[in-house]
């Protein structure tokens, strides 16, 4: 199915934040281009909530009457790709502030995120990076990136990456958050 193209797919209608993914910051053909992006429909299978958010005009749930509906049943118990955990109160929070500073913020977040794959990332923590970087508070990033640009600047990237990865669970560890996905049981 074809997706009319979002002119914001780094936040994805179902309150994901594309942009903080792996797989948008995969490189090949596996790269995911967020929601409704260019190319979305030849690397992501059909997805409903997205479909139904367009047939309503939407561009996002949040400004549904029926949301949340049940196809948001159970939706923020497991992960994907991505952390499900803090959807609803992203949504929350986009509706709160409006979508225009919820972008700035994604936007920062995303550039932080960008450093750290650039700068800090050995070749094994894009995964663990995206996901700090899109459960802790902008606040708490920020802080973790202060210490990171003030003790370990100038040591091998592996030093490097194990350093960020050591502040960033001590500040996630602090704020009481596992910095872990949630998968599903296979039965």
């Amino acid at each position: 199915m074809e997706y009319k193209i979002r002119k914001y797919p780094l936040f994805s209608a179902c309150g994901l934040n594309c942009g903080l993914c792996p797989r948008y910051h995969t490189k090949g053909p596996s790269k995911c281009p967020g929601c409704a992006g260019v190319g979305f429909s030849q690397v992501h299978p059909p997805c409903g909530i997205l479909s139904c958010a367009e047939k309503r005009g939407l561009e996002y749930c949040f400004l549904c009457e029926d949301f949340p509906c049940n196809k948001y049943d159970n939706a923020d118990l497991y992960d994907s790709f991505i952390s499900h955990k803090n959807q609803f109160s992203d949504m929350e929070k986009a509706k709160k502030i409006g979508m225009e500073a919820y972008e700035a913020l994604l936007n920062e977040k995303l550039g932080i995120l960008n450093n750290l794959l650039n700068s800090y990332d050995d070749g094994r923590r894009k995964g663990f990076f995206c996901l700090a970087v899109n459960l802790l508070d902008l606040e708490d990033i920020r802080t973790v990136m202060v210490r990171i640009n003030k003790e370990i600047s100038s040591v091998p990237i592996k030093e490097k990456a194990a350093a960020a990865v050591r502040f960033f669970e001590e500040m996630a560890e602090a704020r009481n958050i596992s910095l872990k996905l949630r998968k599903k049981a296979k039965i």
